[in-house]
């Protein structure tokens, strides 16, 4: 499974696929204030962001509404993983709010995939769906 990941892996990053991002986090889930958390862990995340449009909607001069795909896989220390592929929105917080470009980029996102719990929480199917709303920094490429 590790060797098929990697080469995987691979094969997104490479220069031949379209243009993109690459996108890695990482994060600790299940935390309750209150003590009762049985199930934290660790969670590690690589998403391909493609830079083509599926469908547009809305008037050409403004890029908000491409809907764009993308696939990913997610694992957990708890021996968990959820391969993901779905579709996102990404737009310029300035042009969003103020009309003027800046370098904060929101995307929210809609994807589906298989999860397969390992030693972690129990979701109840092997078909998941996963809604994100990011808020992103984009730094200067010199």
């Amino acid at each position: 499974m590790k060797t098929l990941i990697f080469v995987l892996f691979i094969l997104i990053c490479s220069p031949v696929v379209s243009k993109g991002y690459d996108v890695f986090g990482f994060g600790y889930y299940d935390v309750k204030f209150n003590g009762s958390s049985n199930n934290e862990a660790w969670d590690y995340r690589y998403e391909r962001r493609f830079d083509y449009s599926l469908y547009e909607i809305g008037p050409s001069s403004y890029e908000f509404f491409n809907i764009k795909p993308f696939a990913g896989i997610e694992g957990t220390s708890d021996s968990a993983y959820f391969l993901i592929a779905g579709v996102y929105l990404e737009d310029n917080i300035g042009t969003l709010l103020t009309g003027e470009s800046s370098n904060f980029i929101f995307t929210p996102s809609f994807g589906t995939g298989y999860y397969k719990d390992g030693d972690g929480k129990k979701l109840g199917n092997s078909i998941e769906f996963r809604t994100t709303l990011e808020i992103s920094y984009q730094l200067k490429n010199n």
